[in-house]
């Protein structure tokens, strides 16, 4: 009887301790899930797609390094923000002045807005496919933009971010209308196979791979993750929980990644069909894996693009904040963050300026684009991992001999990424 007794109190116990674990966890939850399910958005999509297209079931190999590159450099922010309860810009402009201030933010500014253009353009050129009126679908985007920011909050926000990555879902379906070879696509997350290895192949493998590992980890989702972190004022002892959600963030969105890629190496490589954008994998994949599956992939585009344009107009409009000490969070009103406010609608206001207007070379914009952020991107790890091996600054959290040796290492392989991704816009395909 008393042993019964004891069983009972113990599993009473442990279920106590776990389901508060739960809730803790889920009062950190949303800063590093929204930020990297972001990574995915129109332009990361197209990337994918494209990526899939052109070398099959290969590409997925380098998922798993990919997932592990964005965990650990995402995770260098989340942490610096938590132990010093400030945002990565601000510690910047305090250690490293003004001027480092007005360069970076220069280039984040001009970098983020040729992104927003690219997913709105995207959101035009997939509205027709849904039978929707391509000018109207991208102000209805917009306007929603507008209104959930400048009249929701902090909450609001989260919930709708975390509620639109319920619709990347819908890669899952596209990916098995597709009928894919799952034993094959499985089997390349390990190693790469399946395809006739030749010299052509070998160099459109390391350009569009180092073009997709650039295109996840860029400089605005580092500023992004330790804003929106920041405004959500996690507590230190919550870092762990905070931590955990980072890895989990950097798996969901490459788990979604890959559903994109076997919808399109499924059909579209090999049959041949090469493809320049993501909305043309959503026309191209229906012959092959229905109307159904095309429209669902449309629709995820249209998504990720809504997404893509919130989470990187914030991220500039935090940056600005921090950069030049000013008031800047979503629980703010507007006559509080008055500047924060106002440089996020600046910026959905120039992007439907150029997007509306058809003679804009949306190519030479995201040549643009990607030099910015290859130029960017290095000093931004730079600073990252100076602040995070900063013993003064970090105390106990400090970087360990593992995190500081492997993320030079990541940083390294980065940066190569950043330059292989521009390179690879002007090196014919």
């Amino acid at each position: 009887m008393n042993n019964n007794l004891t069983v009972k109190n113990s599993f009473k116990a442990f279920w106590q301790q776990s389901w508060k674990k739960m809730l803790l966890f889920l009062a950190v939850f949303g800063p590093a899930t929204i930020t990297a399910m972001a990574d995915n958005d129109a332009t990361g999509v197209a990337t994918y797609s494209i990526s899939g297209a052109q070398l099959g079931y290969p590409i997925l190999f380098l998922l798993l390094i990919i997932t592990l590159l964005l965990a650990i450099t995402q995770e260098m922010g989340m942490r610096l923000t938590l132990v010093t309860r400030r945002g990565l810009a601000d510690i910047i402009r305090e250690k490293y002045g003004v001027r480092a201030a007005l360069f970076m933010f220069a280039a984040l500014f001009i970098a983020n807005i040729g992104t927003i253009i690219a997913d709105l353009a995207a959101i035009k050129a997939t509205a027709g496919m849904l039978n929707l009126p391509a000018i109207p679908a991208v102000i209805v985007i917009l306007v929603i933009a507008f209104l959930v920011i400048t009249r929701g909050d902090y909450k609001a926000t989260q919930t709708l971010m975390l509620v639109a990555c319920l619709f990347f879902f819908v890669y899952i379906f596209s990916a098995v209308k597709s009928s894919p070879d799952w034993g094959l696509a499985l089997s390349n997350l390990l190693y790469p196979h399946g395809v006739q290895l030749t010299p052509a192949y070998a160099w459109s493998y390391l350009i569009i791979g180092m073009g997709v590992l650039g295109t996840t980890i860029t400089p605005w989702g580092q500023f992004f993750i330790s804003s929106f972190a920041s405004d959500k004022k996690i507590d230190t002892q919550h870092l762990l929980y905070s931590q955990v959600e980072t890895y989990w963030g950097a798996f969901l969105t490459n788990f979604f990644s890959f559903f994109m890629i076997v919808a399109t190496a499924a059909t579209l490589f090999i049959h041949h069909i090469p493809l320049t954008s993501g909305e043309e994998a959503a026309q191209a994949i229906q012959p092959f894996a229905g109307a159904l599956a095309g429209k669902l992939f449309a629709v995820g585009i249209i998504n990720a693009g809504f997404m893509g344009v919130v989470v990187v107009s914030l991220s500039t409009a935090y940056a600005f904040a921090e950069f030049f000490g000013l008031s800047g969070s979503l629980n703010d009103s507007f006559k509080q963050s008055k500047t924060f406010y106002v440089l996020y609608i600046l910026q959905l206001a120039i992007a439907l300026l150029v997007v509306i207007f058809p003679e804009v070379s949306f190519f030479q914009l995201v040549v643009a684009t990607q030099v910015v952020n290859a130029v960017t991107l290095p000093l931004i790890f730079y600073y990252l991992l100076r602040l995070t091996n900063d013993r003064a600054l970090m105390h106990e959290f400090v970087n360990n001999a593992f995190q500081k040796n492997f993320a030079m290492i990541c940083t390294v392989i980065i940066v190569i990424a950043s330059f292989f991704t521009v390179a690879s816009l002007f090196i014919p395909q």
